[in-house]
């Protein structure tokens, strides 16, 4: 029995191979191939509400284009999908942070094997709203924030930070569940240690819409989104700079892919089971995600994988037929 992750796409120089056992997993594609009307079968695919558009939109185009093939996408949240995922209850689990050592432990369990590539890049971003005049905050400052234990309850309580009329303003928190992925990066990334967090926030669960909507409403709130929520939000919300050091990054799709958006730059992953990849039908369809990644994630409004990225993927899901 092999359980283990694949090594992270980015930057990986080679490949792996590895044997796929016979353990968990729900997929029951039939023999395709090369896709088209002769690839059947079911792929059933929850978890991280941040990837699940992605997977929504690389599953509706992959049906497109191979009409026996079911693809079904939930969003029960990066930790509430790796449960189901570890349980054998589905074939993939999108996530947008790597999985846990305590799911490795589940997974290993129930004898349900694993791999996982990433799919995108995203960028999560402290938003505010238009009228407050901060640009920039630092992690220390955001930190001061959200920490457990914080004191902080209005604008005027950072250090180093001045919001002029604003300076009195309760600041308003929005973030998501503690079973999200968002919310194990963001608090690891600012507070230092997943699940840190200060417990008088408005919890959003898996709706970051709501979030944006908060935002927008209230001139002293506070909330961190990923890419393709603040992007669509448009001018009802502000994204802030940050800075981790090194001056002030804006969360642009050119800072993300070259890394300098830090901390807060992240990738974001499908894990699949090994019975899944064992069907033709969930094989191509990773394949078909990578390759057609760009229009993916252009059309969800995601940060595109960078060449060596889609390169080092594209290896890596070769290998699961060698």
């Amino acid at each position: 029995m092999i359980s283990k992750k694949w090594l992270q796409v980015a930057g990986v120089a080679g490949v792996v191979p590895f044997i796929l056992t016979a353990c968990g997993g729900n997929s029951d594609g039939g023999d395709g191939g090369d896709g088209g009307s002769e690839l059947s079968g079911t792929i059933a695919i929850d978890g991280s509400s941040t990837v699940g558009p992605l997977s929504e939109v690389a599953a509706e185009m992959f049906m497109n284009e191979n009409s026996g093939v079911q693809v079904s996408v939930a969003q029960s949240g990066t930790g509430g999908g790796f449960e189901k995922f570890c349980q054998g209850e589905t074939d993939m689990n999108d996530a947008s942070r790597e999985i846990k050592d305590e799911e490795i432990a589940a997974c290993e369990e129930n004898e349900i094997a694993f791999e996982s590539v990433q799919v995108a890049n995203d960028a999560l971003a402290i938003v505010v709203n238009p009228e407050n005049p901060l640009e920039c905050i630092t992690v220390d400052q955001a930190s001061q924030i959200w920490n457990e234990g914080s004191t902080v309850s209005t604008w005027g309580d950072v250090d180093g930070i001045d919001v002029g009329d604003l300076s009195g303003e309760d600041i308003t928190l929005y973030g998501p569940g503690s079973s999200s992925g968002t919310f194990d990066y963001f608090t690891d990334a600012i507070n230092g240690e997943e699940g840190v967090i200060r417990n008088d926030y408005t919890d959003i669960g898996e709706d970051d819409q709501a979030a944006v909507v908060g935002v927008e409403g209230d001139a002293g709130a506070m909330a961190y989104i990923p890419y393709s929520y603040f992007t669509e939000a448009g001018d009802a919300v502000k994204p802030l700079q940050i800075d981790a050091g090194d001056g002030c990054v804006e969360p642009t799709l050119e800072n993300v892919q070259d890394g300098s958006y830090t901390p807060l730059g992240r990738g974001l992953f499908v894990y699949a089971s090994d019975v899944a990849l064992q069907e033709q039908a969930a094989v191509d369809f990773m394949n078909f995600y990578i390759e057609n990644s760009d229009q993916i994630t252009e059309t969800a409004g995601y940060v595109p994988l960078t060449e060596e990225q889609k390169a080092a993927a594209n290896e890596q899901i070769e290998s699961l037929t060698s």
